[in-house]
C-alpha cells in the first residue's frame, strides 16, 4: 500500500476524529455542572484588584 492511499482513506476519518473532538469540548464548556466554576474564573481579575493580587 502506498502512502498516498492511506492518506487519502485516512482524512475522513481526521473530519469525523475533530468533530468529535469539538463537540466533547463544547459539552464540556456549556455543561451546568461547570457554570460555576467559569464564573468564579472569569471574575479573578476583579478579585485581584480587590484583595491585592490574593487568590481565595
Amino acid at each position: 500500500m502506498e502512502w498516498t492511499t492511506i492518506s487519502d482513506m485516512a482524512r475522513p476519518l481526521w473530519l469525523v476524529w475533530l468533530m468529535i473532538i469539538f463537540v466533547g469540548i463544547a459539552f464540556w464548556a456549556y455543561r451546568p455542572g461547570n457554570k460555576e466554576r467559569f464564573e468564579k474564573d472569569a471574575h479573578i481579575i476583579f478579585d485581584e484588584e480587590k484583595n491585592g493580587g490574593q487568590h481565595g
